[in-house]
C-alpha cells in the first residue's frame, strides 16, 4: 500500500513540477506584450521602455511607458493610461521623463517624474505631435508636425483644414506628386519641425516649409538631432522637385534662430539618421551612395564640423548598417547588421576605424550605449522569442536579460526554435534556408510543407517573432514551414542584395523553387504531395508567379497578400516610383524597361493553383485593384479562388479582429487543400 502511495505521489509531484504545455493560438500571440523603444537614464542607473498590449476584444492595442534597472533588481509600470503612452525621452537631468500620449484626444508631449506621479501635459500644438526630442539642457523640444506649406503656425494650418471640413465640396485637388502615401492622402501638407520652449512660448520653423522634414520615407528613427550646444541643429530633408522619384535625402545644419543653414551632405543618395557626438565636432549617419535605389548599401558616415569633411568607417564591411549609437567619449561608434538572419552588434574606432564584432548570433533590433560606456542595451528577438531588453557587458561580453515581459506565456506554449540549412541555388550560389519544425514534431511522421516568401524585395527572413507573418502560426497547425532568404536578400552582402533588380521572376523564383523541392528531397517528413505556398508585397508577387509558372504542379495551394499582380497598372497608381523605376529598368513608356518581362498579368492562361488573395483598400502601396484584377482573373479562368478584402486595413493588417480573421481565413483555406 505504501508503495502504491508512493507511486501516486511521485505521479502529482511529476504533474505540478513540469505541467503540460500546448501549441500557440492565435490569443496567445497577438496579445503578447510587445517592447520597444529601450531608453538609458543619465545616470546609466534605469532603461524607460515601451510595452504595447493588444486587445481583442476592444479591437486596439494600449501602450505604456515601463523601468527597468540596468542591473535588472528592478521593474515597473509608470504610466497607467488607457490611452498609448509611448516614445520616452529622458530629461537631462534624470528626474522626469518626456513622452507621447494621445490620452486627451491629440498626441501631445507630456512629462512625468521618473520616480512616479502624475502626468503633466507640456504642449498643445494644434496640428498634434508625431515625434520629438528633447535638447540636452532640457529647455526645448523640437518636434515634427504636419502642416500646410503656406500656414505660419500650427494653428493657421488647423484653421485650413477647418474651413475644408465645413466644405461641403470634398473633391481633392492636386498639382504634383506625391498626393498619397502608405496609407494617407497628402492633402497638400508637409512635415516640419518646429521648436518649441519646454515651458511653454511660441513654435518657431527650422525646417523649410514644402519640404518633408523628416523625410516621407526612407529615413531611421532619428531624422533630426540636436547638437550638446543645444542651440544646433540637424535634419534630414530631400531638396528635389518631386520626391516620388527621388531618394536624394540629405542632411541639414542649422539653428534655434535659423541665423544660417549649411547643406552637410550632397550625394545624391539616401543620407539619414544624423546624430552629434557628445563632444559637438561630429555628425554620425547613415549613407547609400546610388541614386533612385532604397536598398543601396547602407554605410556609417562621420561628418567633421571642423573640417567640413565626411569619413566613411564602413566602407570594407558589405553589409549594411541599420542603426547606431555613439560613445560618451566620441570616440567611438557601436551599430548593428544584418547578417544571416540575424544582427550582429560591431564597435568602430573613429580615428582608427578598426572594427571589432562585439556580438553574433542574436537578432538585435535596437541598441543604446551606457553613459560609462561600460555595456550596451540591446532589444532581441527569436522565431520563439518576443523582444526583450538585454544588458550586453562590453568588458566580459556577458548578455543578462532585464525585462521578462511574456515569459508567464511563454511557459505555456511549445514553440521550436529556427533551423537552419544552405542549398544551392540560382547562378550555383548558397542560399540560405530556415526551417521550423511544428510543435510536439514526430520525425517518424508525414508533414504538410508551407514554403514562405519574403517581401520587400530587399528583405530578410531573420530569427524574429514576427506580428503579422508568424511562422509560428503556421506551424502551430501542424506545417513544416521554410523560409528562404533567396538573390535579393539582405544580409549576405550587396552583390547578393542586387540580385533581385530587373530579375523578379528570375534568380528569386528559382530559388524557391529549388529550395522547396531541395527540403522535400532531403526531408523524409516532408508530404511532397501537401505543399504550399504564401507571401506578402513582393512575396504576394512571387506568390502570383508562381500561379502563372507552377507547371510541375509542386505546389497544391497558393496564399497572396497585398501581391503586386499587373506591373504598368500598379506603376500608376503607387506612390514611391523610384522604386519601379530602380526595379524594372525605367517607366513603363520607355524603351528597355520590364514591365512586362515580369508581368504576372502576362501568364493568366497558365492560371491553375487554388489561390486566396487577401487585400487592405487603403494600400497605396500596392493599391488593392492589383488583388481585385488577380481574383477576376482566376475566376473568369475557373480557378478555385477566394478574396479576402478589407476595407480599414493597409498593406498590413493591423487591427486585432481583422488580424484574427486573417489567420482564421489563411488556416482554412492552406488546411482545405493541405489536410494538416
Amino acid at each position: 500500500m505504501k508503495f502504491l502511495q508512493s507511486i501516486v505521489l511521485i505521479l502529482v509531484l511529476t504533474i505540478v513540477s513540469y505541467p503540460q504545455t500546448r501549441a500557440i493560438e492565435f490569443s496567445d500571440f497577438f496579445q503578447m506584450g510587445r517592447v520597444t523603444e529601450p531608453q538609458i537614464s543619465p545616470d546609466g542607473k534605469y532603461v524607460a521602455y515601451t510595452i504595447t498590449v493588444y486587445s481583442i476584444e476592444k479591437n486596439k492595442g494600449n501602450a505604456d511607458i515601463f523601468l527597468v534597472s540596468t542591473d535588472g533588481k528592478e521593474r515597473r509600470q509608470l504610466t497607467f493610461s488607457e490611452k498609448n503612452d509611448h516614445a520616452p525621452r529622458w530629461s537631462a537631468d534624470g528626474k522626469s521623463i518626456a513622452f507621447l500620449s494621445d490620452r486627451n484626444g491629440s498626441s501631445q508631449i507630456y512629462m512625468i517624474p521618473a520616480n512616479g506621479g502624475e502626468a503633466k501635459k507640456v504642449t498643445s500644438v494644434a496640428t498634434e505631435v508625431k515625434s520629438f526630442g528633447s535638447s540636452p539642457d532640457g529647455k526645448y523640444f523640437a518636434l515634427a508636425t504636419d502642416m500646410y506649406p503656406e500656414a505660419a503656425t500650427p494653428e493657421e494650418s488647423k484653421k485650413i483644414d477647418e474651413a475644408k471640413e465645413k466644405d461641403l465640396a470634398k473633391g481633392k485637388i492636386f498639382d504634383k506628386l506625391l498626393y498619397r502615401h502608405w496609407n494617407e492622402w497628402r492633402d497638400g501638407k508637409f512635415s516640419r519641425v518646429l521648436i518649441i520652449p519646454v515651458e511653454g512660448g511660441d513654435a518657431v520653423s527650422v525646417s523649410p516649409s514644402g519640404k518633408d522634414t523628416p523625410p516621407i520615407s526612407l529615413g531611421s528613427d532619428h531624422d533630426f538631432a540636436w547638437a550638446p550646444n543645444s542651440h544646433e541643429f540637424c535634419y534630414v530633408s530631400n531638396p528635389d522637385p518631386i520626391v516620388a522619384i527621388s531618394t536624394n535625402n540629405d542632411l541639414w545644419l542649422t539653428d534655434r534662430s535659423q541665423s544660417f543653414r549649411q547643406q552637410l551632405t550632397t550625394g545624391k543618395g539616401n543620407d539619414m539618421g544624423p546624430l552629434f557626438s557628445p563632444n559637438g565636432e561630429y555628425v554620425a549617419y547613415m549613407s547609400m551612395a546610388r541614386a533612385g535605389f532604397e536598398a543601396d548599401q547602407t554605410d556609417l558616415k562621420v561628418y567633421d564640423l571642423n573640417s567640413d569633411k565626411a569619413e566613411n568607417l564602413t566602407e570594407s564591411l558589405d553589409l549594411y548598417v541599420s542603426d547606431f549609437d555613439w560613445s560618451p567619449k566620441s570616440n567611438r561608434l557601436y551599430f548593428r547588421s544584418p547578417y544571416h538572419g540575424y544582427h550582429r552588434v560591431y564597435g568602430t574606432d573613429l580615428k582608427s576605424k578598426k572594427r571589432e564584432l562585439l556580438l553574433d548570433g542574436q537578432n538585435v533590433v535596437a541598441l543604446t550605449v551606457s553613459p560609462n560606456e561600460n555595456f550596451l542595451v540591446l532589444a532581441i528577438e527569436a522565431i520563439n522569442h518576443p523582444t526583450e531588453l538585454y544588458r550586453f557587458d562590453l568588458g566580459s561580453k556577458k548578455l543578462t536579460q532585464l525585462t521578462f515581459t511574456n515569459n508567464a506565456k511563454l511557459a505555456e506554449l511549445e514553440m521550436n526554435s529556427l533551423e537552419e540549412y544552405w542549398f544551392t541555388g540560382a547562378n550555383n550560389d548558397s542560399i540560405h534556408l530556415f526551417m521550423l519544425k511544428p510543435p510536439y514534431f514526430d520525425s517518424s511522421k508525414k508533414y504538410p510543407l508551407i514554403s514562405l516568401v519574403h517581401g520587400g524585395p530587399q528583405g530578410a527572413w531573420e530569427d524574429e517573432f514576427h506580428y503579422r507573418w508568424n511562422a509560428q502560426m503556421f506551424a502551430t497547425q501542424g506545417y513544416v514551414v521554410i523560409m528562404i532568404n533567396f538573390h535579393g536578400s539582405r544580409g549576405y552582402g550587396q552583390a547578393f542584395c542586387d540580385a533581385v533588380s530587373k530579375d523578379w521572376g528570375g534568380a528569386p523564383f528559382e530559388d524557391v523553387m529549388t529550395g522547396t523541392k531541395w527540403a522535400i528531397e532531403n526531408f523524409r517528413f516532408i508530404d511532397p504531395q501537401r505543399v504550399g505556398a504564401a507571401g506578402a508585397s513582393y512575396g504576394g508577387f512571387m506568390l502570383n508567379w508562381i500561379e502563372g509558372h507552377n507547371e510541375d504542379g509542386l505546389f497544391k495551394v497558393l496564399v497572396c497578400h497585398d501581391g503586386v499582380y499587373e506591373q504598368v497598372s500598379m506603376f500608376g497608381a503607387t506612390e514611391e516610383l523610384w522604386f519601379p523605376a530602380w526595379e524594372f529598368n525605367g517607366y513603363p513608356w520607355e524603351e528597355g524597361s520590364l514591365y512586362q518581362k515580369w508581368n504576372p498579368a502576362n501568364y493568366v492562361d497558365n492560371f491553375k493553383t487554388p489561390m486566396l488573395v487577401i487585400h487592405g483598400e487603403k494600400d497605396f502601396r500596392v493599391p488593392y485593384t492589383q488583388g481585385m484584377q488577380l481574383f477576376t482573373a482566376l475566376q473568369v479562368k475557373g480557378v478555385d479562388s477566394r478574396l479576402l478584402y478589407f476595407p480599414d486595413e493597409d498593406h498590413f493588417v493591423r487591427k486585432p479582429q481583422n488580424a484574427q480573421l486573417w489567420w482564421k481565413t489563411v488556416h482554412e483555406w492552406l488546411g482545405r487543400y493541405l489536410e494538416p
